[in-house]
C-alpha cells in the first residue's frame, strides 16, 4: 500500500514539473514512468500474499476484520486489505522461577496458597494453538497479543483458584495428577470460548516451604527404615524356620535309628568302619580282641 501511495505522489509530481522552468520539465516523463512503476509494484505486492505453512491470514480493511481467512500458499487479495499472519501450530508458554527459562524474564513462577494456608511455588508450561476457524473472532475480541491477554492471565488465575482445594503435601505427592487434571479442564473451557485449543498442561515443578519439605523427607526416611526392619524380621523368621526343620530332621533320624538298630546292623556298621580304617594311609594293622574291639596299630608310628 505504501508503494502505491508513493507512486501516485511521484506520478502527480511529474505533471507539476512541466510548469517549472528549464531544465526540470524534461524530467517529467521519467518521473511519470517511475511513479507508474511504483504504483504497479505496489499493486503487485498488495494483491499477492504468501502465507507460510502452519499459518493463516486474517484480513481486515479500514479496521474491520473479515470473517474469512487465507490459508497457506499464494493468494490474491484486495490491495486495500491488510493481512495479519497468525501461527496455528502448537505453541508453548512457560512460567518458571528460573531466570531466562520462561517467557518473562526473571522469576515468573506461580505462587499459590493451599488449603492449609501455605505458599507453594509452581512452574508450569502451557501447550496450546489457535483454532483456525475462530481466528477472526480472536482478532476482533482480543487482538494479536492474545498470549499476554488470554494465555498468561487465565492460566495463573485458574491455578490459584483450584489450589485452595488441596494441601501442600497433596500437591507435592499424592494428588498432584488430580490437581493437574482439574486445572486442565477449567483452563480448557476458557480457552475454547476465546478460540484457543489447550493441548497439554505440564506442571514442571512444585516447590514447598522448607519446613514442609523437611517434614516430608523425615516421613519418607521413617517409612524406609520401617520397610528395612520388616525385611530383617522376615529374614530372621525364615532362618528360624530353617533351623526348626533341620532340628526336626535330626530328631526324626535319631528316632528311626534308635528304634530300628539290631545286633546285626551294629555288626555291619562296625565292619564298614574297619574297612575305612584299613584303607586309611595311617592305619596298617588291625588286631581284634576278645570283646571284638579292634586295636589299630600304626606302622608308621612304630618305626619311629
Amino acid at each position: 500500500m505504501a508503494l502505491i501511495i508513493l507512486g501516485l505522489i511521484i506520478f502527480i509530481a511529474a505533471f507539476y514539473l512541466k510548469t517549472l522552468a528549464h531544465p526540470l520539465p524534461q524530467y517529467a516523463s521519467v518521473a511519470r514512468i517511475v511513479g507508474l512503476g511504483f504504483i504497479l509494484l505496489g499493486f503487485a505486492t498488495s494483491c499477492i500474499k504468501q502465507i507460510d505453512t502452519g499459518q493463516i491470514g486474517v484480513k481486515s480493511m479500514f479496521g474491520k476484520v473479515q470473517d474469512d481467512v487465507i490459508t497457506s500458499g499464494l493468494s490474491l487479495v484486495n490491495p486495500l486489505v491488510d493481512v495479519n499472519r497468525i501461527d496455528i501450530k502448537t505453541q508453548n508458554y512457560t512460567m518458571s522461577g528460573v531466570h531466562n527459562e520462561g517467557d518473562v524474564m526473571g522469576d515468573d513462577a506461580i505462587r499459590v496458597l493451599t488449603a492449609d494456608g501455605l505458599e507453594v511455588v509452581i512452574d508450569l508450561t502451557v501447550l496450546y494453538r489457535v483454532l483456525s476457524t475462530e481466528a477472526p473472532k480472536l482478532v476482533k475480541e482480543t487482538g494479536l497479543d492474545f498470549k499476554d491477554k488470554i494465555v498468561r492471565p487465565i492460566t495463573r488465575t485458574k491455578i490459584r483458584d483450584n489450589a485452595v482445594y488441596y494441601t501442600a503435601v497433596d500437591l507435592y505427592s499424592t494428588r498432584r495428577d488430580e490437581f493437574q487434571t482439574r486445572i486442565f479442564k477449567t483452563i480448557e473451557e476458557n480457552f475454547k470460548q476465546r478460540g484457543l485449543v489447550l493441548e497439554q498442561l505440564l506442571v514442571r515443578n512444585i516447590t514447598l516451604p522448607a519446613s514442609v519439605k523437611g517434614s516430608i523427607e523425615e516421613k519418607i526416611k521413617a517409612e524406609q527404615d520401617a520397610q528395612k526392619m520388616e525385611f530383617v524380621l522376615q529374614k530372621e523368621k525364615q532362618e528360624a524356620e530353617r533351623k526348626r526343620v533341620e532340628a526336626q530332621g535330626i530328631a526324626d533320624y535319631q528316632r528311626i535309628m534308635s528304634s530300628g538298630l539290631t545286633d546285626k546292623q551294629l555288626q555291619y556298621e562296625q565292619i564298614q568302619m574297619m574297612r575305612g580304617l584299613i584303607t586309611s594311609p595311617n592305619s596298617k594293622v588291625i588286631v581284634m580282641g576278645k570283646g571284638n574291639t579292634p586295636v589299630i596299630l600304626d606302622t608308621k608310628d612304630s618305626k619311629n
